[in-house]
């Protein structure tokens, strides 16, 4: 009995000393209370940096892969995050012309062209973006290419529906490979980990291209992050882009040539005796 009454009292001066050196919640660092918890967000990497397209380019494969940190295990068991992956190729201005028949015959009748877009544009999600997040939220940032902002910078011929000229943009773009959308391109695992494959067709453009990541958390965007990736030509293909645009005039004087050359050659060769 003697030696509980002891323990006891021990205990409780411990007790009373270790409450006397703890400070109150309210005056502990910002860092760890739960008003300033640390907020999910997410980290990613590539499978390269730099695609070289060569003459046997056929088009290439861009991988992305990331994981999501400090995430609501509930949340994320439920299907509460999801990841939205795009690579965006350089921006430049685009020009949709439309033909009209006059005087029984086809000419362009109006054009529209749009401020600077992305020459390629590929997109991957968990799931369909519409279910995502709202068509407001999609729009302001520009997400997708049902929401990329289309303005026309320059008008020209007889006037016409805006609307028209960028739905046909889109569908062009669609049509030709260079703008895609795969709406299950995203695995998400339970462990936060992820993955997107992004295919580049052969005529993506060369220059610095932009991934970006964005994480949605019960369909609101929450954090963000981005990579560059390099696409750049080799070879004969390197060679004849820098002469096209360093030595223009001995660049069409050989273009010349070679047309006079390889018509010579070519009658020659088929000349009936």
């Amino acid at each position: 009995m003697i030696r509980s009454v002891v323990f006891a009292a021990i205990f409780s001066v411990l007790s009373g000393t270790a409450l006397a050196q703890t400070p109150p919640l309210a005056m502990l660092p910002d860092a760890v209370t739960p008003s300033h918890a640390l907020r999910e967000n997410i980290e990613i990497g590539a499978s390269t940096t730099e695609i070289s397209i060569a003459s046997d380019f056929r088009g290439a494969d861009f991988t992305m892969f990331g994981a999501l940190n400090n995430a609501d295990q509930l949340l994320l068991a439920i299907g509460q995050y999801d990841i939205v992956v795009t690579l965006e190729g350089p921006n430049d201005y685009s020009t949709v012309r439309k033909k009209s028949r006059v005087a029984g015959i086809w000419i362009n009748t109006s054009a529209i062209t749009f401020a600077p877009l992305p020459e390629s544009y590929s997109m991957a999600s968990t799931r369909s973006i519409d279910t995502i997040a709202s068509s407001g939220t999609l729009k302001a940032m520009g997400l997708g290419v049902e929401h990329l902002p289309l303005r026309s910078a320059v008008f020209s011929g007889v006037p016409d529906n805006v609307y028209d000229f960028q739905k046909a943009y889109r569908r062009l773009k669609l049509s030709s490979g260079i703008y895609r959308n795969d709406t299950t391109g995203v695995r998400l695992e339970r462990t936060g980990l992820f993955w997107a494959t992004l295919r580049l067709p052969a005529n993506v453009p060369n220059g610095v291209h932009t991934a970006r990541a964005f994480l949605f958390k019960s369909g609101l965007p929450i954090a963000q992050k981005e990579l560059r990736l390099r696409v750049v030509k080799t070879g004969m293909e390197q060679a004849i882009t820098d002469a096209a645009h360093q030595t223009p005039v001995v660049y069409g004087f050989l273009c010349v040539l070679l047309a006079v050359v390889t018509g010579w050659g070519a009658s020659i060769l088929f000349r009936r005796d």
